[in-house]
């Protein structure tokens, strides 16, 4: 299977798939209106501006299951249109992990799993305590951990690299440039 196989479902409501992006280098976002990291939305914009002509797209999935994503589709769309001029490709609200993870969120986490804690950064070591507290069956596998956990696709459709919450998106231009 590839990552051009997978099913999902724009903001709007039409059913599609990744083949669309076939041939982009893709970051693959999981959202939240409501978190700490949402002015990430500034920095994943400002990349989407300067390098979506070049062949990069954002792709991003809203999620509530931190707690953190309670609109609807339309109170999403309309936040991210409103707050932080988001022109990248949204699509509609899934579960990143545990029984009913979305079968990309699944291919990514297998792809790009979750290589640990560094329990000496004060970020890191607060997200394990709320991780280790509301579900610590997820603590130490593969899994999404937060919100703006960051994806990178190559142009053939392969994982490259993972981003986890902590990771802005500036931080990470270099690793996009690379691939373009």
């Amino acid at each position: 299977m590839s990552i051009y196989d997978i099913n999902v479902k724009t903001i709007d409501g039409k059913e599609t798939t990744l083949e669309e992006y076939k041939g982009k280098v893709l970051l693959i976002v999981n959202l939240a209106s409501k978190c700490g990291f949402t002015p990430q939305y500034e920095g994943l914009q400002k990349l989407y501006s300067s390098l979506g002509s070049k062949g990069f797209e954002i792709l991003g999935f809203p999620s509530n299951q931190f707690r953190e994503e309670p609109g609807t589709n339309e109170e999403i769309k309309s936040f991210c249109q409103l707050n932080y001029g988001v022109t990248f490709p949204l699509f509609d609200k899934v579960e990143v992990r545990g029984a009913n993870i979305h079968p990309l969120y699944k291919y990514l986490s297998e792809k790009a799993p979750f290589q640990g804690w560094d329990l000496n950064d004060a970020t890191q070591k607060k997200f394990h305590g709320i991780n280790a507290e509301r579900n610590p069956e997820f603590l130490d596998d593969g899994s999404v951990k937060w919100n703006f956990t960051k994806f990178l696709i190559d142009k053939e459709g392969k994982v490259v690299k993972r981003f986890d919450s902590w990771i802005t998106p500036e931080e990470i231009e270099d690793d996009i440039k690379a691939l373009l």
